[in-house]
């Protein structure tokens, strides 16, 4: 029992920051939103870092299943609202329809893109990214480029007070509870075969095939699940907290990009680097953005390259090693 008990140890620090977010977010004055920002970034960050850290693919058409996921949340409360449909089992829907969509579209990605490999596989999704988006514009699916505005049917839903209510805490609250699952489930990979034969692929890709290891198979698994926590991300930050979809912004694939940098920053394929990475890159946007407008990005840029290139390995891949052989090593995965 100890021993099954200590194989989650890592998830304390993990659980322990998360807590300290909320905390601080409900107990400081003004610091909700700040903590709420904060949170996304790492739930970005831990969603992204099941496929990119435990598997060494970068795709840069993630934000996709961000996208797909607020549109599942989107046409759930329209069309239930329309049919008079009523009560919160509307969001339990739309939170099962925000799974579909991503797990749909990744199993038909990965398909075929995860036969391709290195540089050609990061083209390729970035392919498939803007490519859905000007097939949802062109052909006018769920709206086309108008995209959705629901406010009105999640007060139908709802009732205005609760709708209110959900937008300004209940949304983010949903977002931690998502950082906290994919936190557990990266945790579960890394201690179960799932994860060994991942990180077998990571650093030798063929190396695995001739060990026996069916590494498609484990690539779709990370693809999927990854994108399936991408789709309830975009469900929870985008579709509930701020009622409407518009196809630029939810397929902006500047997100993806944040999802690179959060996840390097912190440390690739480590549980805690995704949370470590998260809340760098949102502190310092955020503060940058304040005491230097129009120059953040230009103070920015370089702050990052700084770090990734004195932690080669990310901030907690750094730890990692220093912690060898200690008592907080079976803290660090």
């Amino acid at each position: 029992m100890r021993k099954q008990s200590a194989k989650y140890s890592p998830f304390i620090p993990v659980l322990t920051i998360y807590v300290l977010i909320f905390l601080i977010g409900k107990g400081v004055s003004g610091m909700w939103q700040v903590m709420a920002m904060l949170t996304f970034y790492c739930a970005l960050g831990q969603a992204f870092n099941i496929f990119l850290g435990m598997t060494g693919y970068v795709d840069f058409g993630y934000v996709a299943f961000m996208g797909v996921g607020t549109y599942g949340m989107a046409l759930t409360i329209t069309h239930l609202a329309e049919r008079g449909i009523t009560g919160p089992a509307v969001i339990v829907l739309g939170m099962l329809l925000a799974l579909l969509f991503p797990t749909l579209l990744s199993m038909a990605v990965g398909a075929v893109a995860l036969r391709l490999r290195g540089a050609y596989f990061a083209i390729a999704t970035i392919g498939v990214n803007e490519g859905f988006r000007y097939l949802i514009e062109g052909a006018k699916i769920w709206n086309g480029s108008e995209g959705i505005i629901f406010m009105s049917e999640l007060n139908r839903v709802l009732g205005r007070e609760a709708a209110s209510s959900l937008s300004t805490f209940w949304a983010d609250v949903f977002l931690f509870v998502i950082a906290t699952l994919a936190a557990l489930v990266t945790l579960y990979f890394m201690r179960t075969r799932i994860g060994y034969a991942l990180t077998a692929l990571r650093e030798d890709e063929d190396a695995a095939k001739v060990m026996g290891i069916n590494v498609t198979k484990y690539k779709i698994m990370a693809f999927i699940t990854s994108a399936c926590f991408a789709g309830l991300v975009g469900a929870a930050s985008w579709a509930l907290k701020t009622p409407y979809v518009f196809p630029p912004e939810v397929f902006e694939i500047h997100y993806t990009i944040e999802a690179i940098i959060i996840v390097l920053l912190g440390g690739a394929g480590t549980l805690l680097g995704p949370v470590i990475g998260g809340l760098i890159y949102g502190l310092s946007k955020y503060y940058l953005s304040i005491f230097l407008p129009g120059f953040q990005l230009l103070i920015f840029a370089p702050i990052i390259i700084i770090i990734i290139v004195a932690f080669p390995e990310g901030i907690m891949g750094m730890v990692k090693e220093k912690a060898k052989g200690s008592s907080l090593a079976r803290f660090i995965v």
